[in-house]
């Protein structure tokens, strides 16, 4: 991503929401998913490299905006990123977001992107490359706690990457049930519409919960989680959001990405600042220990973290070359003589 020509500095690559539709449909949604766990698995194998810094958030009472940066010393990522629980409401989306790569030698920028749609593959390929290492051998059914934005994507990633052929939906809104098990349809899983939290979670190996109420909020009691489950809680991101009883906590060995960050925004902002997690990319790299017994539960503490973001742009970025699938964003000045610029402007009178 580096030694750019001149012609190349003056217009950067962006890929709206049309074309980044375009993009899933070119590539196959399912592919794409398991594309993107590959770039993501790969950096995290390399996590040493990054900068790493919580994500810099502004609170309302309405919701949160986000920026979340890094580098790993070549490339320069970041995203913007909301999320409105009541924007849904409002016929509008949770969660919004784009993001931008940029050359760390010259700072300019060699790609821009939507990210709400790409925020969304990125978000269940982690949680099914997470999965792959801490999930029980064979695990074929999953609840799917919460059916809103995610649950089909989520759902879609379990089937590619760890070979998920069930899944158990439940939703407090009978509508969005409905809605995920009709866009699931003819998709090659056995979807069940579940009436209680309870009746989804029968047989399933893999529970993953992904709400968006904005408060502590306790989805799964203690009494709901068997032995022996892998546990994906995706919906707790911010301050003051949770999802889990701390019952369930302490049961379970957490695998999370950043620990300052998770320890903000995660489950595990209802324990002390102490309790043991296992970072992940350790996991992925054989440094720590991930599943290591029939009756553990693993609970994957999941926030999204920059790197991932960085992983799905750079894939992302790959995938566009050679197609027709981007235009060229006129965003850079490039005066011909870039001590200039007044110059320029004053040659544009006409």
């Amino acid at each position: 991503m580096t030694n750019l020509s001149p012609s190349d500095k003056a217009l950067v690559p962006f890929v709206s929401v049309d074309n980044m539709m375009k993009l899933v449909h070119h590539i196959g949604i399912e592919e794409m998913l398991t594309g993107l766990a590959d770039y993501i698995e790969a950096d995290f194998k390399r996590w040493e490299l990054f900068d790493k810094t919580p994500r810099i958030a502004s609170h309302s009472a309405e919701g949160v905006i986000e920026l979340m940066p890094t580098s790993d010393g070549e490339v320069y990522g970041f995203k913007y990123v909301n999320g409105h629980p009541k924007n849904t409401r409002d016929g509008l989306q949770t969660v919004t977001a784009f993001g931008l790569l940029a050359d760390v030698g010259t700072g300019y920028p060699v790609l821009l992107s939507e990210m709400t749609v790409l925020t969304a593959l990125r978000t269940a390929a982690t949680s099914a490359m997470v999965a792959r290492h801490l999930a029980p051998k064979g695990a074929d059914t999953m609840a799917m706690i919460g059916a809103g934005a995610q649950s089909e994507f989520q759902s879609l990633a379990m089937k590619a990457i760890c070979g998920v052929k069930n899944i158990r939906l439940y939703d407090i809104d009978p509508a969005a049930s409905a809605k995920a098990a009709r866009n699931l349809s003819g998709m090659g899983l056995s979807v069940t519409v579940a009436d209680t939290r309870e009746d989804a979670m029968q047989g399933a190996q893999i529970i993953t919960t992904c709400t968006a109420d904005k408060q502590y909020a306790t989805i799964l009691t203690d009494n709901m989680v068997g032995s022996g489950v892998h546990i994906n809680a995706i919906g707790g991101d911010c301050p003051g959001k949770t999802e889990l009883a701390p019952a369930i906590l302490h049961r379970s060995d957490i695998f999370v990405e950043f620990p300052p960050q998770t320890r903000i925004e995660g489950e595990i902002q209802q324990l002390a600042e102490d309790h043991p997690v296992t970072e992940m990319w350790q996991v992925i790299n054989g440094t720590a220990k991930g599943r290591t017994r029939a009756d553990q539960i693993t609970l994957f503490d999941s926030v999204g973290f920059a790197i991932e973001d960085f992983s799905a742009l750079r894939y992302v970025r790959d995938q566009i070359k050679g197609t027709e699938m981007y235009h060229d964003l006129d965003l850079l000045a490039d005066p011909d003589d870039p001590r200039d610029l007044f110059g320029m402007v004053q040659r544009a009178k006409g």
